[in-house]
């Protein structure tokens, strides 16, 4: 098995135990039952076999009728959407498996599926992901690996009433030319919004050559997803999802552009190819998008320059652990708030840990969750 190579969350988050001693963090221990039951054999299997159990496990899970632990304090309605809590997980995790009954009993409020292209494609060779356990951060160059938007639309289709909203990644084909990316985004679009709550723009992954480019003329990209979107029947909210690595200024602007093309939100930050917090580490020199805790504070900075720049709402993600990572992030702006890393890192029972602890801090303060965005930008 390749150094550092990661199962999906339900593998990775029930071994996490067996590396407290390695990285020096104290890992949440209260696992269900049934992750300590299977995480000896899963950490034995090879990855792709172990992504493949984990995921049956996910599969097998009911939807809850309500999200566990979710404090009446979270609750929050955004572009007439409901949100039992403000902490979603971040696209990446669930590539359009659609395990979204089993990310909501985790205690998640609302769940960002894909990134999902037009048409299914493999993405990058393996190995593709990486843990850089002392840095408690993740590498990954998968490459939009997904099963194709109509497939992933049937999937949507299937699901039975969940507690929260369900937002959809969409992204061009790897083989698609700019000239032609907004095509596969209102393909995408088109295919997938009729059976979600929201929709979100990935322009910011480094591992699709030549996707950060299309950030150059944002705005013409959003306006013909914006376009699709309001041929719909129902209104879907449009967000776009930005890369933490370009200068405040030109951060500043696309955020403009997105908006004053009909964007509803903005997601901040994507991964970054930065390795300056990570250059002692032997997989540093490996390709991809760092996540994780390396990249905690330039996405709060990047969160709290969105909020003053425009007038649409931010989803901050980026570096959050904890309770106090959440509301530091809305306190700089964030409406919303994901994890991915810290899924991985701290098992499946940090989704309810944070929203447990954020309602305590805004009960601390005397804070709803609406007076606490911004509040420290």
């Amino acid at each position: 098995m390749a150094q550092g190579y990661i199962p999906v969350a339900a593998a990775e988050g029930a071994l996490a135990t067996a590396h407290r001693a390695s990285t020096g963090h104290e890992i949440c221990s209260s696992l269900p039952p049934v992750y300590l039951l299977v995480r000896p054999l899963l950490f034995l299997l090879q990855p792709e076999i172990a992504h493949g159990l984990a995921g049956a496990l996910l599969r097998a899970t009911r939807a809850p009728r309500s999200v566990p632990d979710a404090d009446p304090l979270l609750r929050q309605t955004l572009w007439g959407i409901d949100f039992p809590t403000p902490l979603g997980l971040a696209a990446g995790m669930d590539k359009g498996e659609v395990l979204a009954p089993a990310w909501f009993r985790l205690g998640f409020g609302w769940v960002e599926i894909g990134t999902v292209t037009p048409r299914p494609q493999r993405g990058n060779e393996r190995p593709r992901l990486f843990r850089l356990v002392s840095q408690r951060a993740i590498i990954n160059r998968m490459g939009f690996n997904n099963a194709g938007a109509g497939a992933v639309a049937g999937r949507l289709r299937r699901l039975p009433p969940l507690p929260g909203p369900i937002c959809i990644n969409v992204g061009r084909n790897k083989e698609t030319p700019n000239e032609r990316a907004a095509e596969d985004y209102v393909t995408a679009f088109r295919t997938l919004a009729p059976h979600a709550q929201m929709a979100s723009i990935n322009v910011s992954s480094p591992n699709t050559p030549g996707l950060r480019a299309l950030q150059s003329d944002l705005g013409s990209l959003v306006g013909e997803v914006v376009k699709a979107r309001d041929s719909l029947p129902r209104r879907v909210p449009v967000l776009v999802k930005l890369s933490p690595d370009e200068p405040d200024e030109r951060v500043a602007q696309m955020a403009k552009a997105a908006q004053a093309a009909g964007a509803d939100g903005i997601i901040a930050t994507n991964t970054t190819v930065g390795r300056g917090a990570v250059l002692d580490h032997p997989l540093a020199a490996e390709q991809g998008g760092l996540s994780g805790a390396p990249l905690r504070e330039r996405a709060l900075h990047v969160c709290r320059l969105l909020y003053r720049t425009v007038s649409i709402p931010v989803v901050g993600v980026g570096g959050i652990f904890n309770a106090e990572d959440a509301y530091a992030r809305i306190r700089a702006g964030a409406s919303l708030v994901q994890i991915y890393t810290a899924l991985v890192y701290e098992g499946p029972a940090v989704p309810r840990r944070i929203s447990r602890g954020l309602a305590a801090l805004l009960r601390r303060d005397g804070l709803s969750l609406a007076q606490a965005v911004g509040k420290d930008a």
